[in-house]
């Protein structure tokens, strides 16, 4: 088996380490937050993703799995590093910061041998394999330097079911080291039939960004049929099942909502525009998608405004759900936080509760969350749903009812049949419906 050390205890260090541990690899995650690699070592796992912290505490039982803030005492003359780090976009701008990735490269440079394979997890735009390769080449003339692009494909409250079952692992990097490793790292899924596609750096660049940037699409296009729909009277969840028993078109990604959020579609949308700038071959469909989910964050308190018969100000608005999805604590871009913004410039008084998110958002935006949906309705004179947990669709909506203030109820995520709310006693709206 391989010895791997992921560079990086993040969300796609963490997840990418410990389901590779649990493929029987040696994995060491290195991280120079020190709090981050003690929390670890104590068990303490930093971000939510369901099974994250069961798969960590096996394989570190294991002996397969460590922590360590010793980058260079990490590496063995056979390891293959991964770099997962971050890759933000830069501050007023839209491309993608590849400064962690560099600088880890020069730092891991002295410490490389003809036997080691540098591999890039974290999410990069195109050329920045090629100029890692060159970086490492300079500082270590007297060697090979065995490169691989292997983006990421995990979705946020599904990553080990994707890691475990994907529908393809995409290597760039041709050599025969590189083919040699990673057909033996991914051996595991290989022997279940999971499509192992090699190709050149660039190419696999591209590929995360132009797959990410298409279910973003995808995902805009629903919401402004749903805006259609509600225009002309028809439905949108019998109109996107329709588009999705289409084979061609699939149902994934098509659930209107109030736009999306996250650590990977803003981010890659953003800089897959600004690498079609930069070659000279605009992206003009990505580039609308950015502009039109913007838009519909933006939305959501007026749809609110023209929803209820009074001004916002002063009145208490209570929002469910903070995270941009269900199962996971990530705020990232969600549509909370416009919403809220929005809310505080027009004065209203807001309540808000999320089964995972709290803590993040109370960080960023100072606003204190309710330890329960009921606490959080209690006297609320509207009620504003923005992510589809579980815990919500199966609430007690008379009881929603009695501890309200006044009955309406604007649901982004069309968690409810209209029926049952209005028997209820609310006045609701949901989306395309």
């Amino acid at each position: 088996m391989s010895k791997i050390v992921m560079v990086g205890a993040g969300y796609v260090g963490l997840v990418t380490g410990a389901c590779l541990s649990e493929f029987g690899h040696e994995v060491i995650c290195v991280d120079n937050n020190s709090q981050r690699v003690d929390a670890l070592r104590s068990g303490e796992v930093p971000i939510y993703e369901p099974g994250l912290k069961e798969l960590i505490a096996h394989n570190t039982e294991q002996g397969r799995l460590s922590f360590s803030t010793d980058l260079i005492g990490s590496i063995s003359p056979t390891s293959d590093i991964f770099i997962a780090v971050g890759t933000p976009t830069k501050a007023h701008g839209r491309r993608a910061d590849v400064s962690a990735v560099m600088a880890v490269a020069k730092q891991i440079a002295p410490a490389l041998g003809e036997q080691n394979m540098v591999v890039l997890k974290s999410t990069v735009p195109v050329g920045t394999n090629a100029q890692v390769h060159e970086l490492l080449s300079v500082m270590r003339p007297d060697l090979s330097i065995h490169m691989a692009s292997n983006p990421e494909f995990l979705r946020e409250g599904s990553a080990i079911s994707d890691f475990m079952h994907p529908d393809r692992v995409i290597v760039g990097g041709q050599s025969d080291l590189v083919t040699q490793r990673m057909n033996r790292i991914y051996r595991v899924l290989k022997l279940r039939d999971v499509p192992v596609l090699f190709t050149d750096w660039p190419t696999a660049e591209l590929a995360k960004y132009a797959a990410n940037a298409f279910l973003a699409m995808k995902v805009t296009y629903i919401n402004q049929i749903a805006d259609l729909c509600e225009a002309t009277g028809a439905n949108v969840q019998t109109v996107a099942k329709a588009m999705g028993m289409d084979n061609r078109i699939g149902g994934k990604f098509l659930h209107p909502g109030p736009g999306f959020g996250g650590s990977c579609f803003p981010k890659d949308t953003l800089a897959l525009a600004d690498i079609g700038h930069q070659h000279g071959a605009p992206q003009t469909l990505v580039q609308e998608t950015i502009e039109i989910n913007q838009a519909r964050k933006s939305s959501i308190v007026r749809r609110l405004q023209n929803m209820v018969p009074f001004e916002l100000k002063g009145k208490r608005i209570c929002l469910l759900g903070l995270t941009f999805k269900p199962e996971t604590d990530d705020i990232r871009d969600a549509p909370s936080l416009t919403v809220i913004d929005r809310l505080q410039e027009l004065g209203a008084k807001i309540s808000a509760y999320d089964p995972k998110g709290a803590e993040e958002v109370e960080a960023e935006t100072g606003l204190v969350c309710a330890a329960s949906w009921q606490e959080a309705v209690q006297g609320a004179d509207a009620v504003v749903f923005l992510t589809e947990w579980n815990e919500f669709r199966g609430m007690d909506l008379d009881k929603m009812r009695e501890l309200v203030e006044q009955p309406y109820v604007l649901d982004m995520r069309n968690i409810f049949a209209a029926q049952d709310m209005v028997e209820a006693g609310f006045s609701y709206r949901s989306v395309g419906r």
